[in-house]
This record gives C-alpha cells, structure tokens and sequence, in this order.
C-alpha cells in the first residue's frame, strides 16, 4: 500500500497583536516527522480562504501538495476545508496529530520572547467541550467492566482479524518504552447481538479517550471525534468505582496508555472492535 504525504495544520488566533492593535492569526503546517516546518502570520482582518490556498501552495520543497491535510482545532476546520476543496486536497479531522502540538507547545513558549505578545493567559491545545451525551440505548451490548492486558499481549491481539481496529505504531506498548509484563488498563464491553453495531458506531466516532469522571454518580466519558463526549456508563456501586480508580491510577504508569474492547462475549474467541488510546 502506498503510504500518504499527510500535514498536520493549524491556523487559528495566537495571543500576539499587530502595531495597529489587530489580533496575529497563525499558520502552523508540519509533517508527522517534523522534517517539513512551515510558519505563516495575517491580521485577523485578512483571515480569508484565498490567503490560506496562497499559503498551503508555498508549503513544501517543490510546493508539491499533501494527500491529507490534519486538522484537530474545530475553529481550524471550516477554513482549512474550504482552501483544501479548492486546491483538491482531503481534510482529516484527527485529534492524533502528536508532531504538531508539540510544536504548539514550542511556539507557546517562543511567543513570551515577542515583542508582538499581549501577555494574556494561552492554552495552546485547549478546546471548548460541550457536556456529554448519553450513548444511545440501542447501540448498548450486555455489560461492561474494567480489565488490563500485559502490555506484551496487546502485540498478538492486534495481530488477530478483528474487523476493526485503531492501534497506531506509536501507541504500541513497546514503542512508548513499556515493559511487556506491565498492565495496561481497559474497558470490555461485551455487546452479544449488538457487537458489531457498536463497533461500526465507535469506529465512525473515532475514540480518543475513555475518562473516569468521579461524581454522584461516577462516570465513564469517551472523548471522541475533535470535542465530542459520550457518557459510557454512570455508577454508584462502591466495587466499580474502586475499579474505576484502579483503572485512573494505572495510567499514570503506563504514560496514559489505555485500551477499549469490544466483543460479542466473553469467550475470548472473537473480537468486533479494538483501539489504542492515549490522550496527547
């Protein structure tokens, strides 16, 4: 399979201001190597489609377009779509684009040294969520619970034909440095008839992370798409928020590596769903 030329980019207001007291938009355009860097400022007042085409056809050694654009800032998205349709280049709305918020994370430290800066609070990777919404009761299975896999057995799980299946390379427990006999905390779910059906859902929400939100009652949030939050689960039983803790402090010895499975039972023969997640 021929591998993609995918961008990372975000364009969006930084905490910086023009002499004549306009608010700096800026580009950030990187490849998942950070091997290709490219920076762009306009006045808010020029933030326009046809300013950003200019930009994205500038980018790159031989100004040679990308198969996909990633975008994870919702406020990015409508602009950089709309550049993208005109220069016949796909949007991926992908909150997984690790090289780029680094780099923000960078940037966000470099502009205290502008003389630009306005000196306000910045978050550079902060989104407005909205509250989350129960998962609709038809695509629920039979039960779930809280689990870990040695880290050394997720390599043969995601080496089994499971129809669905998110587990990038730089997620696997061995390329974040894990031992193979450490547990990597995860949610089961067991969907009987309704497996497949959940999966295929999930599959299109694109799962980010699945938070222990303690409360009255507990619950268990899947963070998905760019801001969307489901409410998994709710629970009062004193057993399952003692799991639910477990699973929240393991992650912290497993750089925040957590897993979610779906499967018709729980025999162990077959799978319907299986994804790596990790908040970045």
């Amino acid at each position: 399979m021929e591998s993609k030329n995918i961008w990372q980019a975000d364009f969006y207001r930084r905490p910086l201001k023009a002499e004549n007291g306009q608010q700096i938009w800026e580009l950030l355009i990187c490849d998942p190597s950070r091997s290709l860097e490219f920076i762009a400022m306009c006045p808010q007042s020029e933030v326009k489609t046809n300013w950003l085409v200019e930009q994205l056809q500038k980018v790159g050694p031989n100004q040679d377009l990308p198969d996909v654009i990633q975008v994870f800032r919702p406020q990015s998205l409508g602009l950089m779509e709309s550049a993208a349709e005109i220069l016949g280049v796909k949007v991926d709305p992908n909150r997984r684009t690790q090289a780029l918020k680094q780099w923000l994370m960078e940037r966000a430290q470099q502009y205290l040294q502008m003389e630009t800066y306005t000196g306000e609070s910045y978050q550079p990777l902060a989104l407005d969520s909205p509250p989350p919404v129960p998962l609709s009761e038809n695509l629920w299975g039979d039960r779930w619970r809280f689990a870990t896999l040695p880290a050394g057995n997720i390599k043969d799980i995601i080496e089994r034909p499971i129809p669905i299946l998110a587990a990038p390379k730089y997620l696997l427990p061995i390329n974040l440095g894990l031992s193979s006999t450490l547990p990597i905390p995860g949610v089961v779910i067991d969907g009987g008839r309704q497996s497949m059906r959940l999966a295929q859902w999930l599959e299109a929400a694109q799962p980010y992370v699945l938070k222990y939100i303690p409360g009255d009652p507990d619950g268990l949030i899947l963070e998905s798409g760019l801001v969307d939050r489901w409410v998994v689960a709710t629970f009062v039983d004193r057993e399952v928020s003692s799991a639910a803790q477990a699973y929240q402090q393991r992650q912290q010895l497993t750089q925040g590596l957590h897993f979610l499975l779906v499967q018709p039972d729980d025999s162990g023969m077959t799978y319907s769903g299986f994804w790596l997640l990790k908040e970045d």
